[in-house]
């Protein structure tokens, strides 16, 4: 039995078939066109000097520093690890506030003076206990997110920092999109990564203390790109990492020092800069960011 068709039959199931799919990827256009929006943040990235226990000192650098940003038309500026008392300075136990309190509170002033977002890192007192912490303040001076250090290196200060809680890696939605923040030794390992990556996060600042014995520099700066760059592409979002410049004073580490070299890094994972080595620096960085709506 010969099955003939009719002439054009072909041509209408072909004719039909290109419009399913023109319909089909007019409905996706319109899905990711509604649900992902696109927007430009300038990034200060502010490498300061931290001096261990100088706190007025190292208030007046981060403000030094904000002042820079702003005249550069910032949106958000970026410090790194512990930026008031320094990094892993037992007395920090005594001279530390809480979150809020009063170094908290000085930084939403600055916020507030100087019309910018900032995220740093601050050594935080709840009661007998001392965090490794880091806030994030809007241009207003409301704190809107504070994250506590997990991988602390407790080797390195007697008593240790205490470690903060895996629940607190999160995001926040803010006027420049949906902001994470996290810590230097976080980034470590894959573990505290991966929990970043479930909540796709459209940009991430994370203050850094990366130190090494003189020698090691600047070679040292190659595994911060390198940890920078891995994150950024796991991450699929902007990642900022400020250092700092500055000498570790107290416990097996003392004498060895923060070079710089500061990164930034898009959401595949490409260096976009590096900031100086072993001297402070300013750069403000134009970021394209990805927003996805929930």
């Amino acid at each position: 039995m010969i099955n003939i068709r009719r002439p054009g039959a072909f041509r209408t199931k072909s004719v039909c078939g290109q419009f399913a799919r023109i319909i089909l990827f007019s409905m996706l256009s319109a899905f990711f066109l509604t649900n992902v929006s696109y927007a430009k943040v300038r990034v200060a990235v502010c490498q300061i000097l931290v001096i261990d226990g100088d706190r007025e000192g190292n208030f007046r650098r981060v403000e030094y520093a904000l002042q820079a940003a702003h005249d550069a038309h910032a949106d958000i500026a970026t410090f790194p690890e512990s930026s008031v008392l320094g990094w892993e300075n037992p007395d920090a136990h005594k001279l530390a506030t809480p979150i809020p309190g009063t170094d908290s509170e000085r930084i939403a002033d600055l916020a507030r003076k100087y019309g910018l977002m900032i995220s740093i890192g601050l050594d935080e007192r709840s009661g007998e206990l001392l965090y490794d912490s880091a806030i994030l303040v809007d241009k207003t001076g409301k704190l809107l997110w504070k994250y506590r250090k997990l991988n602390v290196l407790p080797e390195l200060m007697d008593p240790p920092y205490s470690v903060g809680s895996a629940q607190g890696i999160g995001v926040v939605d803010t006027e420049f999109g949906r902001i994470g923040l996290v810590i230097c030794a976080d980034t470590f390992g894959d573990e505290y990564a991966e929990r970043v990556a479930q909540l796709k996060p459209d940009l991430m600042l994370v203050p850094y203390g990366w130190a090494a014995t003189p020698d090691k520099w600047p070679e040292h700066e190659k595994d911060l790109e390198d940890l920078i760059l891995k994150r950024a592409k796991q991450w699929q979002c902007p990642v900022v990492g400020a250092d700092l410049v500055g000498e570790m004073t107290h416990g097996p580490w003392a004498g060895q020092t923060y070079g710089g070299g500061s990164i930034v890094a898009d959401g595949s994972g490409t260096r976009l800069a590096v900031l100086r080595d072993r001297d402070t620096d300013v750069r403000v960085i134009d970021l394209q960011v990805v927003s996805r709506k929930k």
